[in-house]
């Protein structure tokens, strides 16, 4: 509905006066609408204040008045809760709706609905066009349990990074992308309250800037901290779990519109099955973080690692940095970059010699796809900086990786990690053609009833393909045929093709989990054709 009003007021508001901040309709009432720029022939004026802005560039107090002819008759504030800005418009509400009753039965407008009615939902990298385009965005905790309440089926969707339809929905979405905002920083517990919404982005800065830090991060910080620790999302470093790891309590709104509370501390089990829910549970709407003190690091590369040195030294090379990632094409018998990521501590610090197991240091910073440009990448070169501009591998302001392209990404026991890296490397020929890069990293085991690593230590084996689904579609069960004696299990958000009836094989705790389901959500609520498929098909 937003892109359609958007759209009309593109095209009556003249001279490019019309610019959209953010525009939603929430139970009838319209938020947002900003109109900038220079008077219109004396008509159409506008002034506005900006008495403060915070870091994120959301105004706190900001009023724009505008005149249009007759449009207005009072000045009347619309309140547009946590969304981006508080409009004070000139502009009668009667007006307003008789308004857009009118523009959009006219013949000008009419080409305009029709356009914007085929614009369609895509997940970031666009090879996922969601079922539906019915979405609605949620300010508050009594619009999430309305919502909840009336809806018979649908879906929560977040920062769109899956793959996979795991998020989609033939029904309606949830938004609560508004809903970004830190609740609690607890110095003392040692942990921060966050409501559902809020990015890996937004929340890193703030953390830092209040002394505090997150054990690990992804490779890019765009993601949704609620909806990255319900797929048990991950970074490196053979002693870091997974970022779901760090969550130790949650709020959810079950399928009733009951709001719950689970922590670590109190509900053991029943937690361990939650926190990787896979949205399965219910809606989650805020999260809490185990934090530790700020900390500073520093990165290096290194190119061109022998895939000999590699198996003879597997265990020394991933131990030789708090997060190391191994980046390779399969091609020419080796790894083509090493990404090594140490704290800035005492006893932690990695002593950059100008080799490392045969690969040599690098002398300018590199991208993990070597032939891409490194400016949207994190610092290297041992230059110092804070915990989050190191961790991930991707710049926060910048589009990360290589924009269209399909993952996938399977995780494989620590203890086979030298067998599955050969066995995929056997298959370079068929994989590389239709490759951009493999990405090798370690992650901890977890108690998490759902996550890939629970009770074992894994590496992953992240493939990210050029965007030709027909070519990946062949190749994935190929992979999956070499990886099947290591039991491996794939991301719950990247593409796969293994059968129900493996995945059900690879996690002992999935009888608990749909049991677990059933409890809070037991008509299927927030079930989708995947979780049917994957998780509750007989």
């Amino acid at each position: 509905m937003s892109s359609i009003v958007e759209a009309i007021f593109a095209e009556i508001m003249p001279c490019g006066l019309y610019a959209n901040r953010r525009m939603e309709l929430q139970d009838g009432i319209f938020a947002g609408m900003a109109v900038l720029g220079e008077p219109f022939a004396g008509r159409c004026g506008y002034s506005h204040q900006l008495p403060g802005h915070n870091k994120r560039n959301r105004f706190s107090a900001q009023q724009l008045v505008y005149n249009c002819g007759g449009f207005g008759s009072f000045v009347e504030r619309i309140y547009a809760n946590d969304v981006d800005t508080d409009w004070t418009v000139s502009l009668n509400k009667r007006t307003f709706i008789k308004l857009i009753a009118a523009v959009t039965a006219s013949p000008i407008v009419s080409p305009l609905l029709s356009w914007a009615a085929k614009k369609k939902l895509t997940n970031w990298a666009g090879n996922l066009e969601y079922s539906t385009d019915s979405l609605y965005s949620a300010n508050s905790m009594e619009q999430i349990t309305g919502y909840v309440k009336n809806q018979k089926q649908f879906k929560v969707l977040g920062t769109r990074h899956c793959f996979n339809n795991i998020a989609d929905s033939t029904h309606s979405f949830l938004s609560l992308k508004s809903m970004d905002e830190v609740v609690v920083l607890d110095p003392e517990a040692r942990t921060v309250t966050l409501n559902a919404g809020m990015t890996y982005g937004q929340l890193c800065p703030y953390l830092h800037s209040k002394g505090f830090a997150l054990h690990n991060l992804a490779s890019l910080p765009h993601i949704s901290v609620a909806g990255a620790c319900s797929t048990a999302t991950h970074g490196s470093g053979e002693k870091n779990g997974n970022l779901a790891t760090a969550v130790s309590a949650l709020e959810m709104v079950t399928a009733g519109g009951e709001v719950i509370k689970l922590s670590r501390q109190k509900d053991g089990e029943i937690f361990q099955g939650a926190v990787v829910g896979l949205g399965s549970l219910g809606v989650i709407t805020k999260i809490t973080l185990d934090i530790q003190p700020t900390y500073m690091m520093r990165q290096y590369v290194y190119e061109n690692l022998p895939l000999s040195e590699l198996k003879a030294h597997f265990d020394a090379i991933e131990s030789s940095a708090y997060s190391v990632s191994l980046f390779t094409d399969w091609l020419n018998n080796r790894i083509r970059e090493v990404w090594l990521k140490s704290r800035v501590e005492e006893g932690q610090a990695f002593n950059a010699t100008p080799a490392f197991f045969g690969a040599k240091l690098a002398t300018r910073n590199l991208h993990p796809i070597s032939e891409l440009s490194a400016d949207n990448c994190t610092e290297q070169m041992g230059v110092p900086g804070p915990w989050y501009e190191r961790l991930p591998h991707f710049r926060m302001g910048f589009t990360p990786s290589a924009g269209k392209e399909l993952q996938s990404e399977y995780f494989v026991p620590r203890k086979h990690a030298v067998e599955a890296i050969l066995a995929i490397e056997r298959l370079r020929d068929q994989v590389s053609p239709h490759l951009l890069i493999t990405e090798i990293r370690a992650i901890a085991a977890d108690k998490l009833w759902m996550s890939p690593c629970y009770e074992q230590p894994s590496i992953t084996i992240h493939f990210t393909w050029k965007q030709d689904w027909p070519a990946v579609s062949k190749l994935l069960p190929v992979i999956e045929k070499e990886l099947a004696a290591f039991e491996a299990r794939p991301h719950w958000g990247k593409l796969f093709a293994i059968s129900p009836e493996q995945l059900k094989s690879r996690y002992n705790r999935l009888p608990d989990f749909i049991q677990l389901s059933k409890k809070y959500d037991p008509h299927g609520k927030f079930r989708n054709a995947f979780l049917e498929r994957n998780i509750f098909s007989s």
